[in-house]
């Protein structure tokens, strides 16, 4: 698949903050049309979607990926050349409050999805077939914890520890038995953590950031040590986009953004930049609001993410620097209160982000 090849993607979850961000890139990049399959649960964003709503090239087809036949009949309709497939559930803190969503969406979900599929590709002529493109996004929390030294690669073994991550790794199970078992074309890859605009502000940079405007304690669980590498959305959309279309057929890639760094440093570095671009927030020294909270359960100690297949293979790397990327996620968040504040206003702030006051655990994956 090549970028000067007309397609037609469905990409489900495209509502979502990295499918939004993928969705952007492959409308501003390609002449592609999309599909947008979104049941538009609690995290989703139209408004992340707006700059390309109103296109003949993009429609949004509200369903559920766990609903085989409205998925059946969205295939059998619009007749893609790839699925992309980012929808699930993917907090951490929700999945041990509540696994059931997890695994229902993310694992029946992901089954659901595969056996249509399956079935249309069967229904394509061979050129088509070999065309097609099931592209699974996963996460590098499926592989478990690293020790402080190493990073996870495309061999490494899944040791989830958390019902999110586990369910993660059953999803990436599936999609690897579909293509060896059924033939169905199917790429893997498996990203760090993710920060940028639109992110919904139950994850940890953007939470940081609303609750250091607010005044509101900045909730980091444990000493802070836990170390994630940390990959700017926007970056992730482009490496997606270069899988997509050159990525060998069957294999896994990781993407990384080559930015180890402890939480309790990241928090720090937020702080930085909100007293130097947010100087009248009222609150600076912003880390004056810095408190440390019980561990969650399960808490992985670190993640780091050996990227060098996706380099080596496809000659992808990650264009921002952690400093850069954070400032450019501080300065869009300063820029677009209303999109975050409209959050804020449903009840699901004060339920679960505790923005309404208060101690809350901070949301690291």
């Amino acid at each position: 698949m090549t970028r000067d090849q007309r397609r037609k993607l469905i990409v489900t979850g495209g509502a979502g903050f990295i499918g939004s961000a993928y969705i952007r890139k492959v409308m501003a990049e390609t002449d592609w049309q999309v599909v947008n399959l979104d049941k538009l649960t609690y995290a989703a964003n139209p408004q992340a979607l707006a700059a390309v709503a109103t296109s003949d090239r993009y429609r949004h087809a509200k369903l559920d990926i766990c609903d085989g036949p409205d998925v059946n009949e969205l295939l059998r309709s619009e007749k893609p050349d790839a699925i992309v497939h980012f929808a699930a559930e993917t907090h951490v803190d929700r999945s041990i409050d509540g696994p059931a969503a997890f695994i229902q969406t993310n694992l029946v979900g992901t089954f659901t999805l595969l056996e249509a599929a399956a079935r249309y590709c069967d229904g394509l002529g061979a050129e088509r077939r070999d065309g097609f493109r099931f592209h699974h996004i996963s996460t590098d929390e499926v592989f478990g914890s690293l020790g402080e030294n190493g990073a996870f690669s495309e061999t490494s073994a899944y040791q989830p520890n958390s019902p999110y991550s586990a369910s993660k790794a059953g999803s990436d199970h599936l999609v690897r038995a579909w293509h060896h078992t059924f033939g169905l074309p199917i790429v893997t890859s498996n990203c760090s953590n993710n920060y940028g605009p639109y992110q919904f502000p139950e994850k940890l940079v953007p939470l940081m950031i609303v609750r250091a405007l607010a005044g509101q304690a900045l909730p980091v669980y444990g000493d802070g040590g836990n170390v994630r590498d940390w990959l700017y959305v926007e970056d992730h959309a482009d490496a997606l986009l270069t899988v997509l279309q050159r990525g060998r057929v069957g294999e896994t890639y990781n993407i990384g953004g080559n930015a180890e760094m402890r939480n309790i440093d990241l928090v720090r570095m937020l702080c930085g930049i909100l007293d130097r671009v947010a100087p009248d927030s009222g609150q600076a020294p912003h880390e004056r609001l810095i408190s440390f909270v019980p561990d969650r359960p399960g808490h992985d100690r670190r993640y780091a993410i050996d990227c060098s297949k996706i380099a080596a293979e496809l000659g992808w790397r990650p264009r921002h620097a952690i400093a850069d990327g954070i400032e450019k996620t501080v300065r869009w968040y300063l820029e677009n209160r209303a999109w975050w504040q409209g959050i804020l206003e449903r009840n699901y702030a004060t339920q679960r982000l505790g923005l309404g006051g208060g101690q809350q655990q901070a949301a690291v994956q």
